[in-house]
This record gives C-alpha cells, sequence and structure tokens, in this order.
C-alpha cells in the first residue's frame, strides 16, 4: 500500500491515540495525508502518535473530544475545517464497552455503548459531509461481533450491528455526493482493547489455534485495509463490510 498517495488530503481519526486507531492515523500520515488526531483522556499518549507523524515528516493536528457527545463532535469537525478547510477522510475508531451477560445490561450501559459506537459516525458524518468534497472517504471501526454471539459481548455486539446498518443507510445517502461509506471488521487484534476481557490468553489462544494463517490480524494490517477505503482504489466500493481477520471467520 506504500504507493497510495494521499497527499493533501486532510483526514480525521477518532480513538487515534493508541492500538487500530493509531496505526491508521499513522498509515494515512505515511501516505502523504494531513491526520488529525482525536482522543478522550490520554492526552501524552496522542501526543506521541503526533511526535511520531511529526517526525516523519508529516502534518497533524491533535484534538480532545468525546465522540459520544454531540456538542464535542461539532467542535472537533469545526477544529479540522478551521486548521485545513475541510474534511476529506473521516476514520470512525473510537469504541467503549461494558464486558458482561446481556440479561446484566442496564439501559445506561446500551446508551453509551451505542452513542460511542454507533451513533457517533452518524454526527461525526452529518458535521464533516458539508465540507468533503467529491471523493470522500468514510471508514467506521466494526467487530465480528456485530454477527456472531461472543460472550460477554452483548452491548458492543449491538451497537456494532447498528453501526453496520447505518454504514449502508450513510453509504447510499452519500453516494451521490461521490463520498463512500465502508466498515473494516477486525478480527481478534491484540491491543489494549482486550485487556478488558477476563479471558483474554484464552481468547488470543483460541484465536491463533482456529485461524488458517496461524495468527492474529496486527493493527498495521487493519490500518492497510483503511489506506485502501481511503484511496482512489476504493472509489466503487461503498456500503460494504470489510473482513480483516486472517480467515478466522471462513471456519466453521
Amino acid at each position: 500500500m506504500n504507493d497510495v498517495d494521499l497527499a493533501g488530503r486532510r483526514a480525521l481519526v477518532t480513538g487515534a491515540s493508541r492500538g487500530i486507531g493509531r496505526a491508521v492515523a499513522e498509515r494515512l500520515a505515511t501516505a502523504g495525508a494531513r491526520v488529525a488526531i482525536n482522543y478522550l483522556r490520554r492526552r501524552s499518549a496522542a501526543d506521541e502518535v503526533a511526535a511520531a507523524i511529526r517526525a516523519s515528516g508529516g502534518e497533524c493536528l491533535v484534538v480532545r473530544g468525546n465522540v459520544a457527545d454531540a456538542e464535542h463532535v461539532g467542535r472537533i469537525v469545526d477544529a479540522v475545517v478551521e486548521a485545513w478547510g475541510g474534511v476529506d477522510l473521516l476514520v470512525s475508531n473510537a469504541a467503549t464497552g461494558v464486558q458482561r451477560p446481556s440479561l446484566e445490561l442496564t439501559r445506561k450501559h446500551l446508551q453509551v455503548t451505542m452513542e460511542t459506537n454507533a451513533f457517533a459516525l452518524v454526527e461525526l458524518a452529518r458535521r464533516a459531509a458539508p465540507h468533503m468534497p467529491d471523493g470522500g472517504r468514510v471508514v467506521a471501526m466494526t467487530s465480528l461481533g456485530g454477527t456472531r454471539v461472543i460472550p460477554d459481548y452483548g452491548a458492543v455486539a449491538a451497537s456494532k450491528a447498528a453501526l453496520e446498518a447505518l454504514v449502508r443507510q450513510l453509504a447510499a445517502e452519500l453516494s451521490p455526493r461521490g463520498i463512500t461509506v465502508n466498515a473494516i471488521s477486525a478480527g481478534v487484534v491484540e491491543t489494549e482493547a482486550l485487556d478488558h476481557f477476563p479471558e483474554r490468553d484464552r481468547i488470543l489462544d483460541e484465536t491463533r489455534r482456529r485461524t488458517p494463517a496461524g495468527r492474529l490480524v496486527t493493527p498495521d494490517e487493519v490500518a492497510d485495509a483503511a489506506l485502501l477505503l481511503c484511496s482512489p482504489l476504493a472509489r466503487a466500493i461503498t456500503g460494504q463490510t470489510i473482513t480483516v481477520d486472517n480467515g478466522y471467520s471462513i471456519i466453521a
């Protein structure tokens, strides 16, 4: 993917201070895009990403904000537009969730998870679309739990299923403007997010065992898929959920 040229493109990546979000931000910057790094709590981590991008000759902006809050989303997008005049690439990556059986979930658990993982995409697209020219790209990060059962994953699974439905709706609505909307469904990736799973080590071992490739997907491999979807090469791909899992999901 190193030959993809995104020079002059303006990108906003939410939840970009660590894990997959960081990998995506750095990959887009390597391809020449200016990248706005959104974070919520860890300014030092966001600054570390920014320093790495700048050290490689890239241009970036660090923007704090909670994507579950519509006012925050407005400020995030406004900061990018004020700095660079618009948004070409939008990657909705920030996510949260509660790991517990569905019957133990409260309405608050579901509401917070839905607002962060699913509803934020709509608010981000609503705010960014007026400043997004023809050829704009929107990419959302989902997971295999959006279409299958994973223990204690009910809240997140529901939010990811909703996210994938919203990707299809937004794709149809924004397509006449030349804007594509897609999702990436990553397999198990060893990031800090897995630390919240009670059976983390068992999940990692079992995933390696049943994956044809015999290994986990890396954040960089997910970032490669995001780069493709953000590039002109993917101009005819929209409304799709692209699975990146080393073949894990094809095994019964």
